[in-house]
């Protein structure tokens, strides 16, 4: 390539605009205290298997995001996420009839409905809400009703 072909194309490349290095969500991770309930748990939960990692993890393909299921007995009690994991579901029936099998519903009320029953919520979400057996709050929202704000 000729210097003059050269200095046009970094000419033209800094007349354009700058591209933003939008950071990607891909793995989120929940504690648990024992590996092989919370596969169980989450296999039947999610309608997915998980891949079992080194480290005493479970990867689940859950879209975009891994949700890595991470057994930390051996060091201390697990820390439930700080607020609702959200999963979106063509068939909420289908993932409630498999919370209700777990026993897994909510049992709070969320913005003065029924937090485990599958409601329309104020924000026009249709969803229910689970909690896993170590205190991990879930959430499942039909989609084509997600609020993005």
């Amino acid at each position: 390539m000729s210097a003059k072909k050269a200095a046009r194309r970094n000419k033209a490349a800094a007349a354009e605009p700058a591209r933003k290095d939008v950071p990607q969500f891909f793995r989120l991770n929940i504690e648990v205290g024992n590996l092989d309930s919370a596969v169980q748990f989450y296999t039947k939960l999610l309608g997915v298997d998980g891949r079992k990692q080194a480290g005493s993890r479970c990867y689940f393909n859950c879209g975009p995001v891994t949700l890595q299921v991470l057994d930390v007995s051996s060091a201390r009690q697990p820390h439930p996420a700080a607020k609702a994991l959200y999963f979106t579901v063509t068939d909420l029936e289908g993932a409630h009839v498999r919370a209700k099998a777990l026993q897994c519903l909510s049992r709070e009320d969320v913005h003065d409905a029924e937090g485990g029953g599958i409601v329309v919520r104020p924000w026009g979400e249709r969803s229910f809400y689970v909690e896993d057996p170590w205190s991990n709050p879930l959430c499942f929202v039909e989609e084509g009703t997600v609020y993005a704000g």
